[in-house]
């Protein structure tokens, strides 16, 4: 640590530097490990448990190795309890009241490398109905020029969006100066990288996007979504003219209206998509010359040489083809945030409005608020094994620069063989 000279008088003194002192948020930062995901972050930001089997991790982010004095602020519902703290291979035990102090200083821990620190928590015993309510990690050092990154705050909701992690997108080339009828991809998900709460977007334009997604342990979802001109997050304020039209759907595949994020329609097949296994996704984007344009996709098993519809539907007061082509990877439920999930995006074509494909090798790789403003750093893209990635979530340390372009191996032979004549129809 370095000293400070202060003259005073003429005078030298030497004083020591003070230490720098973070507050991590609980709220914010803090998921449920073990046995398994699950809630215990409350409305008001603490993290609260009953069960003694139940692990509660917080996440920090160190961008150098550094000495570290850590501290609770936590209270017992009722009654008393202990709890330890387990910091890499140190563990700390706290008794807490309810009527008591809630400042716990626990101890020091040497953190050797840069990257995120996991921090335990778990109840021992207790007397009353529960183990703790964690409001606070104290942080402090005296590491010279120490960054930490975690939420900081709820301002914005960010202990919502900072628990769901965050999210990707691949924003690809499309030929200059051609009109865009069909857009098409291939994503692959590795095995053990489909948590519950990922999308996996393949098919992204300026007005929906088209992928699937793990809704729960049992179900999984082909998705299609387009957005009404009339922005709002509640569809019941859309005037009718206003109105994304249902103009068809395939078999098993329910249409309704959505919300909450933007409005319009959307439509999902309940579909046992499994990880391992290559999708192929196609969209079709057509003016009709009155003012609306119609918007079409189809999924299928690619090994299979399965064609499916999945929905089909007239956007008013619009006139374009394809636009924005991107694919993006999201986690949408906040208590599996600190799991890792990743997509393999491959074999992007589009085809132009007369008939000539165009094979697509360039994407920039892009993030969201979460990742631009620190809050979340577990984010990563680039190519692997000749086709594009996305991966999030995890808390993992190899994270790579926004805003950059990454290029695939070129595969002519793999441009889409597909009769659209006998795609089956709306």
């Amino acid at each position: 640590m370095k000293p400070v000279i202060l003259a005073a008088a003429g005078l030298a003194a030497v004083a020591p530097l003070l230490a720098a002192e973070w507050s991590v948020p609980a709220g914010g930062n803090t998921f449920r490990t073990a046995p398994a995901p699950g809630p215990g972050v409350s409305r008001d930001g603490s993290v609260r448990w009953s069960d003694k089997e139940g692990v509660f991790s917080i996440y920090v982010h160190l961008d150098r190795p550094a000495a570290l004095e850590l501290s609770l602020k936590a209270k017992s519902p009722d009654g008393s309890s202990k709890i330890r703290t387990a910091v890499r291979d140190q563990s700390f035990e706290t008794t807490l009241t309810a009527d008591g102090s809630d400042e716990h200083p626990l101890g020091k821990v040497e953190v050797p490398k840069a990257g995120y620190l996991r921090i335990d928590l778990q109840g021992i015993e207790r007397t009353g109905s529960g183990f703790a309510i964690v409001r606070e990690l104290g942080i402090s050092s005296d590491t010279e020029g120490l960054q930490l990154d975690f939420v900081k705050s709820n301002e914005g909701n960010m202990f919502y969006w900072g628990r769901r992690g965050p999210s990707v997108h691949l924003g690809y080339q499309l030929p200059r100066d051609r009109k865009i009828r069909h857009a098409y991809s291939e994503i692959t998900v590795p095995e053990g990288e489909d948590p519950i709460g990922s999308y996996f977007m393949a098919n992204g334009f300026g007005q929906g996007y088209f992928g699937m997604q793990v809704k729960s342990p049992t179900e999984r979802w082909v998705l299609f979504s387009v957005w009404s001109p009339f922005k709002t997050n509640n569809p019941k304020e859309i005037p009718e003219e206003d109105r994304v039209i249902t103009l068809g759907t395939g078999e098993g595949v329910r249409a309704q209206d959505f919300g909450h994020e933007g409005s319009g329609g959307q439509s999902f097949l309940t579909y046992p998509w499994k990880a391992g296994v290559t999708y192929r996704f196609l969209t079709e984007v057509i003016p009709d010359g009155k003012g609306n344009t119609t918007y079409t996709s189809w999924f299928g098993d690619k090994a299979a040489d399965e064609w499916r519809l999945i929905a089909s539907f007239r956007r008013p007061k619009t006139d374009t083809h394809y636009t924005g082509f991107h694919s993006f990877l999201e986690n949408f439920a906040p208590d599996y945030g600190a799991i890792g999930r990743k997509a393999l995006h491959g074999n992007q074509w589009a085809r132009d409005t007369e008939g000539e494909w165009h094979e697509l090798t360039r994407a920039r790789f892009t993030a969201d608020g979460t990742a631009r403003g620190g809050h979340r750093l577990d984010y990563a893209g680039g190519t692997e094994d000749g086709v594009f990635f996305m991966r999030n979530g995890g808390f993992f340390d190899e994270r790579v620069k926004f805003d950059q372009w990454f290029e695939r191996e070129s595969a002519p032979e793999l441009k889409p063989e597909i009769d659209l004549d006998k795609l089956p129809q709306p």
